[in-house]
């Protein structure tokens, strides 16, 4: 009887034995390694973010301004990824680590760290934060965190930047205790097994009305941010209705895909 065919492991064979058509060439190794770079350079911003955060009196108008550089650079760098071919011609380099590791400085450390340090949780400040940034480090190491193919992430998806933004604002309107209220909230909701939508793979046929409202609301924040913290109350609540909107939606649509 013939001896079964060995596969070879293809970490053993030669590099000059792999199909030319196969191999990236030079061109396109440099492409996938220069989005590598560019998802990296979010931490240049996380770190002008900070240093401004540092200073005796910080502008938090420019802290937003560093932050939001990144979200899009957050927002384009996938899309680049997947056109290079990212996981093929750069395999050394886990473009998902420095994403998370960029993600969680500016989404979720720096934003947290401004409100502690302009006051805008009063002398409580400390005991609310420091449980947020916990939570959302469980929520990034979760594995289960993201499901890209139901749409959905895993708790509150630590969007701490918004966040931070809005409690500037009702620090200015209303003092310390509305934005103590929603982190305490939101804190919880990181660790719950609640699932909230992913806005650019939400399911059908939702896709569309949470990328329009995405896109007007993001319109209506930069409105406030030019000026911030004390922008007109009316621009205030209707930036309001789409966060409104995004949590109802999520939930709703959570607990139908459990019913089903």
């Amino acid at each position: 009887m013939a001896e079964p065919a060995i596969e070879p492991d293809a970490r053993t064979i030669p590099e000059a034995a792999v199909p030319p058509v196969e191999r990236p060439t030079a061109g396109q190794k440099l492409a996938a390694y220069a989005v590598h770079l560019f998802t990296a350079s979010g931490v240049v911003f996380a770190f002008l973010a900070a240093a401004e955060t540092s200073l005796p009196t910080p502008r938090p108008r420019l802290v937003f301004l560093y932050l939001a550089i990144q979200v899009v650079i957050d927002a384009l760098d996938g899309p680049m990824a997947r056109a290079v071919h990212i996981k093929t011609r750069a395999p050394r380099i886990d473009g998902r680590t420095i994403d998370d590791i960029v993600d969680y400085l500016t989404y979720t450390f720096i934003p947290l760290l401004l409100v502690w340090r302009m006051g805008w949780l009063s002398t409580w400040g400390a005991f609310v934060v420091a449980p947020a940034m916990v939570a959302s480090l469980f929520g990034f190491a979760n594995t289960a965190a993201k499901d890209e193919r139901g749409g959905f992430f895993l708790g509150f998806p630590s969007y701490w930047n918004i966040v931070a933004f809005y409690v500037g604002i009702w620090h200015a309107l209303a003092g310390p205790w509305p934005g103590a209220i929603v982190i305490v909230a939101l804190t919880v909701l990181t660790v719950l097994p609640v699932r909230f939508i992913y806005p650019n793979l939400a399911p059908r046929p939702w896709k569309l009305p949470v990328m329009v409202g995405a896109g007007v609301w993001v319109i209506l924040l930069a409105w406030m941010w030019i000026d911030y913290p004390t922008p007109a109350g009316w621009v205030m609540w209707v930036s309001l209705v789409y966060p409104v909107f995004y949590v109802a939606l999520s939930v709703w649509l959570d607990v139908n895909s459990r019913r089903r």
